[in-house]
């Protein structure tokens, strides 16, 4: 008696790539890139402001999409920092000017790489990231400052202000992680956002103390 062969299980999400690893010699290859594609299905794959339940991390759906929304407060914030260093490095000018210059552009480096930590956390609990200017711009709680240059104290006042804004929701937040138990957020927010602020705050605002140069008191 011949011997069925088994059926091939079928797997849900698996693609079944038949004759992979073969020559398709009845096909020719086509090397046009496939533009101007635009979304048909009746949703994006995922909405902003909801959760995913891709990734098993042990914790509930409201306890992940709460994190995610003070994460994505969290970014906008930093993602305004980042950029106010950035211009306040273009337009400075003074007698501190090199010190400054150069101050600011590792604040802003500094800044960038918390940016890609918080985003990567918030889709790490399966949320969306905040992510384009326009929608920062209307997420953020840091006062956009003027188009025009300014002296350097009064940058050093605009940093310090933001700094304190993103410390104070640090302080909120980490709280609020950690009463939900979700530890992973609340070590982000303590051991990466917070601290990495609040020593900016103290390289920045040394620059404002008002200190004789060449005699003392």
């Amino acid at each position: 008696m011949a011997t069925k062969a088994p059926a091939k299980a079928s797997v849900k999400g698996v693609t079944n790539l038949k004759g992979a690893g073969q020559p398709q010699s009845n096909s020719a290859v086509n090397i046009q890139p496939l533009l101007n594609q635009q979304l048909k299905a009746p949703s994006p794959t995922q909405r902003f402001g909801t959760v995913s339940q891709r990734l098993p991390i042990g914790l509930t759906d409201e306890v992940r999409l709460a994190s995610v929304n003070m994460l994505n407060q969290l970014l906008a914030d930093t993602i305004s920092l980042r950029d106010l260093y950035k211009k306040h490095h273009w337009q400075v000018v003074g007698p501190t000017f090199y010190q400054l210059h150069l101050l600011y552009d590792k604040h802003y480096e500094e800044q960038a790489e918390l940016v890609d930590t918080i985003a990567e956390r918030i889709q790490i609990l399966g949320g969306v990231a905040v992510a384009m200017a326009a929608d920062v711009a209307e997420t953020t709680s840091i006062p956009r400052p003027p188009r025009d240059r300014e002296e350097a104290p009064v940058q050093v006042s605009r940093l310090l202000e933001a700094h304190q804004i993103i410390l104070k929701n640090c302080h909120d937040y980490a709280k609020k992680a950690d009463d939900a138990g979700d530890d992973g957020t609340n070590d982000l927010i303590v051991s990466n956002v917070m601290r990495t602020n609040e020593l900016q705050v103290w390289f920045v605002s040394e620059h404002i103390v008002e200190s004789p140069l060449t005699r003392a008191e």
